[in-house]
């Protein structure tokens, strides 16, 4: 351990709910080699300890072998997303929206279970997302986003499943800029990142990745012409939230938020029930062919 300089503030946090923490805010607080005591100090209250994090309500059909699907609503609390410059739209809210549309179609169908990351405006970590749906023994995991460009332009849907070399260069910044979100909450976990894709490349990994390439095929072709998608729908990136070592994992860009056409389709009632309706058929199709092979 490095000796602490008497001249560094000391910040000083308890996990107890309700207990003051204390920071030094005078450099003389810790007696000096003359014998100099502190001149000041201020106590602050913290809040409640984050506990735990409790696992989200599964519904839809009661058999227990039935496929479970885990619905990511991307982003949520302080980390709002991307926004539609023209209405303030925030990607939170859209992607929150559509997961529930998601998970009412899929319920409605009676042939799977069906459970939800989120289903109000909180934060969660990105690694807490997919610890989600392994702890719950899901079948697939499927977070929901809105893109973003600078391109005003730039239209249409794409399927992202996990590759450790993204497979372009705008595929790698989306990645990035998605992975920073921890930062907001004041832990920067890109280290952690690391030492985790180490152990991600074994066998279970890739029979993941396998399936996930499987469901994003479904996906795109129970789209067709019912959802505008990019040319290059189908893209590969090192996500974290698809980084689940058994866990069969897709993020779905239903569209971008920064395009007006997009943005309007992506908050409207139609949108949100043509888009879960997309989902909702390539799920069926794909534990279908699941239960053939």
């Amino acid at each position: 351990m490095t000796a602490r300089s008497p001249l560094s503030p000391i910040f000083l946090a308890a996990p107890l709910a309700g207990f003051a923490l204390l920071f030094l805010l005078a450099p003389k607080l810790w007696p000096n080699s003359e014998g100099t005591g502190a001149d000041y100090a201020a106590a602050v209250e913290i809040g409640d300890a984050k506990g735990a994090l409790s696992l989200p309500a599964v519904v839809g059909s009661r058999d227990p072998l039935a496929p479970l699907i885990v619905i990511d609503a991307g982003h949520g609390g302080h980390d709002p997303g991307a926004r539609d410059p023209d209405t303030g739209r925030q990607e939170k809210d859209v992607t929150l929206g559509i997961a529930r549309a998601i998970r009412d179609a899929l319920v409605a169908t009676g042939r799977v279970r069906v459970a939800l990351t989120r289903d109000d405006d909180v934060f969660l970590v990105l690694e807490e997302r997919y610890e989600l749906a392994r702890k719950l023994g899901a079948n697939l995991f499927i977070s929901i986003h809105a893109d973003a460009a600078e391109n005003r332009e730039a239209s249409g849907g794409s399927v992202y499943t996990l590759s450790e070399a993204a497979s372009t260069k705008e595929a790698e910044l989306l990645a990035a800029r998605e992975n920073k979100a921890d930062i907001l909450n004041g832990v920067d976990l890109s280290k952690q990142d690391a030492q985790i894709s180490d152990i991600l490349i074994d066998l279970t990994q890739r029979e993941s990745m396998a399936v996930a390439t499987q469901f994003s095929k479904a996906l795109i072709r129970s789209a067709g012409q019912r959802l505008r998608l990019r040319s290059d729908a189908h893209q590969f990136a090192g996500f974290v939230v698809l980084k689940s070592p058994d866990t069969p994992s897709v993020l779905f860009e239903t569209g971008y938020i920064t395009n007006p056409n997009d943005s309007a389709l992506l908050s409207s009632a139609t949108g949100r029930h043509e888009i879960a309706a997309v989902v909702r058929d390539a799920v069926l199709v794909h534990f279908a062919k699941q239960r053939s092979q």
